[in-house]
C-alpha cells in the first residue's frame, strides 16, 4: 500500500515538473519566435530604408502582386454618388479628373474648373468631359462646394461636360495605423495613404468614359487650346508604345493615359496606397509597363497655382518654369527617316532633335558640307520650318555658319534614300533658323530637308530641336 502511495505520488510530481516544463518550454519559444520576428522585422525596415532612399518597389517581393494586377481590367465595384450632372451619352476624347478635398488655406477648385473651360474653344468643349471628385469626409463641406460648382458652372452641367461625384467614407480602406515609410509622420502617411485611395477611385470612375484621361491636381490653370495640343502630341507618337505622355514636369499634373490603362492603374493604387506618395507610385506604373524613359513634352500645358497645400495649409509655390499660358503652335513633324554624316556624341542620336521631347541631337564638331538629313515617309506641302541650335547651359554648341535646304526627287535604298536635287531657303542666324509661307515659294512637294553645315568649326553641335508644320498634304 505504502509503495502504491508512493508511485502515485511521483507520477503526480512528474506531471506538473512535465506540465511546468511545457509551460516553460512554450514560453521559451514564444521568446524566440519573437525574436525572429523582431529580427525578420528590422532586416525588412532596414531593406525598406535601402530602397526607399531610392523610391524603388523591390521587384521579388511585388512581382507576383503585379502579375495578378496584369489581370485586373475590369472596373472596382464601387457606388458613386452623382452630386452634379449625370452619365454622359456618348463617349469623348478627353476626361480631365480631379479629385480635390477641404483645405485649411486657400481653395483653388472653382479656379482650376474656370481655367479647363474658358482656355477651350467651343469644339474643343464638344471633346471633353471634367469629372471633379469632392474626396473629403466632411458632409457639409461637400454640400457647400457642390452649391458652389453648380452655380458658376450650371451650362457646363446641363450640357453634360462638368460631372460632381463622391464616394461614400464607407468604400475606404483602413487610414489609420499604416507603415510610417520615408519616417513621416503618422498624420502626413494617413493624407497620403487616403490621396492614393481618392485618385484610384477617380480613375477607376473614368475609365469608360473617354479615349484619354490626363491627370491634374485642383490648383491648376491651363494652357490655351491645351486640347489641341494634346491631340497633335498623340497623333504625332501614332505607332509608338507609350503609357504616360507629361504635359507638365510637376508631381501629377498633366499626365495624360490611355483610359484602358486606368483600371490597372486603380488596382495598382489601391495595392500600394500606404507604400508612399501618389507620384512616386505612378514612376512605377510606368516602368513596369515597359515605359522606362520619361516622355514629356515642352512647353508645358499646365501650371500649379495654388499657394497652400491640402496638406496641413502648408505652403507650395512650386512652379512650372516651362509653362507658356498663351497659345502655341505645335509642330507637326510628319514620319520621316533621319540621318547625319557628323559624328554623334555617345546616345544623342538624330532622332532626339525631330522631337517635342526634352531632348536633342549632340555632334561632335562639325566639318564643311557635314550635314543632318530628313527625309519624310511621303512627300508633303510645309508651311513653315523652324530649327534651334545649343542649349542654355552649351551656349557655344550652335550651328555657327549653315544653311537648311529642302529636296525632291529620292534615290536610293531605304535605308539610304536621298533627294538628288536640293533648294537653299536660308542661312542660320545666331544658331537658329525660321521661315515661314514655305509652300509659296517651293513649287514642288518635299521629300527631303537638310541642315548643311557651311564652314567647319571647333565647337561641337547642338541640334535642339526640328519643326515642321505642314499645309494640306498633296493628293498622292
Amino acid at each position: 500500500r505504502h509503495n502504491w502511495k508512493y508511485f502515485d505520488k511521483m507520477r503526480c510530481l512528474r506531471k506538473r515538473s512535465a506540465v511546468s516544463f511545457l509551460g516553460i518550454l512554450v514560453v521559451c519559444l514564444l521568446f524566440m519566435n519573437l525574436y525572429i520576428e523582431d529580427g525578420y522585422v528590422l532586416e525588412g525596415d532596414k531593406q525598406l530604408i535601402r530602397e526607399t532612399t531610392t523610391h524603388q518597389l523591390n521587384p521579388e517581393r511585388y512581382v507576383h502582386s503585379f502579375k495578378d494586377l496584369s489581370n485586373f481590367s475590369g472596373s472596382i465595384n464601387i457606388s458613386y454618388r452623382y452630386l452634379a450632372g449625370t452619365p454622359l451619352l456618348r463617349k469623348r476624347y478627353l476626361t480631365i479628373g480631379l479629385s480635390s478635398v477641404k483645405r485649411k488655406k486657400g481653395n483653388y477648385l472653382l479656379e482650376t474648373i474656370k481655367s479647363i473651360f474658358e482656355q477651350s474653344s467651343y469644339e474643343e468643349l464638344k471633346e471633353i468631359a471634367v469629372v471633379v471628385q469632392l474626396a473629403d469626409f466632411d458632409s457639409a463641406w461637400c454640400e457647400g462646394m457642390v452649391q458652389d460648382i453648380s452655380q458658376k458652372f450650371a451650362h457646363h452641367i446641363i450640357a453634360g461636360r462638368l460631372i460632381v461625384i463622391r464616394v461614400p467614407e464607407d468604400y475606404y480602406p483602413v487610414l489609420d495605423g499604416l507603415k510610417r515609410n520615408y519616417n513621416d509622420p503618422e498624420d502626413r502617411v494617413k493624407f497620403r495613404s487616403k490621396q492614393n485611395v481618392d485618385y484610384a477611385f477617380l480613375l477607376n470612375f473614368c475609365a469608360n468614359l473617354s479615349d484619354y484621361y490626363v491627370m491634374l491636381e485642383d490648383d491648376v490653370r491651363c494652357s490655351k487650346n491645351f486640347l489641341t495640343a494634346v491631340k497633335k502630341v498623340v497623333t504625332s507618337r501614332e505607332g509608338s508604345y507609350w503609357v504616360t505622355l507629361e504635359f507638365s514636369k510637376l508631381g501629377y499634373i498633366g499626365k495624360l493615359y490611355h483610359s484602358h490603362d486606368l483600371p490597372r492603374l486603380a488596382h495598382f493604387l489601391l495595392m500600394f496606397y500606404q507604400e508612399m506618395p501618389c507620384d512616386w507610385l505612378l514612376i512605377h506604373f510606368r516602368g513596369l509597363l515597359a515605359q522606362k524613359e520619361v516622355i514629356r513634352f515642352k512647353p508645358s500645358l499646365f501650371q500649379h497655382m495654388g499657394y497652400y497645400s491640402s496638406y496641413k495649409g502648408a505652403e507650395n509655390k512650386l512652379k512650372d518654369d516651362d509653362f507658356e499660358e498663351e497659345s502655341f503652335d505645335i509642330p507637326d513633324n510628319p514620319p520621316a527617316n533621319l540621318h547625319t554624316n557628323m559624328n554623334v556624341f555617345e546616345n544623342y542620336e538624330a532622332s532626339k532633335a525631330y522631337s517635342s521631347i526634352d531632348e536633342y541631337f549632340w555632334g561632335k564638331a562639325p566639318s564643311t558640307g557635314d550635314f543632318y538629313g530628313i527625309v519624310f515617309e511621303k512627300p508633303i506641302k510645309i508651311s513653315k520650318i523652324k530649327v534651334v541650335t545649343g542649349t542654355e547651359d552649351r551656349q557655344n554648341d550652335i550651328l555657327h555658319h549653315g544653311a537648311l535646304e529642302v529636296g525632291e526627287k529620292i534615290v536610293g535604298s531605304k535605308k539610304g534614300r536621298q533627294c538628288t536635287t536640293y533648294l537653299r531657303l536660308g542661312e542660320f542666324k545666331n544658331g537658329n533658323f525660321e521661315i515661314t509661307d514655305v509652300e509659296h515659294k517651293v513649287l514642288f512637294d518635299i521629300n527631303c530637308m537638310r541642315i548643311l553645315v557651311t564652314k567647319s568649326q571647333k565647337e561641337w553641335l547642338i541640334i535642339r530641336s526640328i519643326s515642321v508644320w505642314t499645309s494640306q498634304t498633296p493628293n498622292q
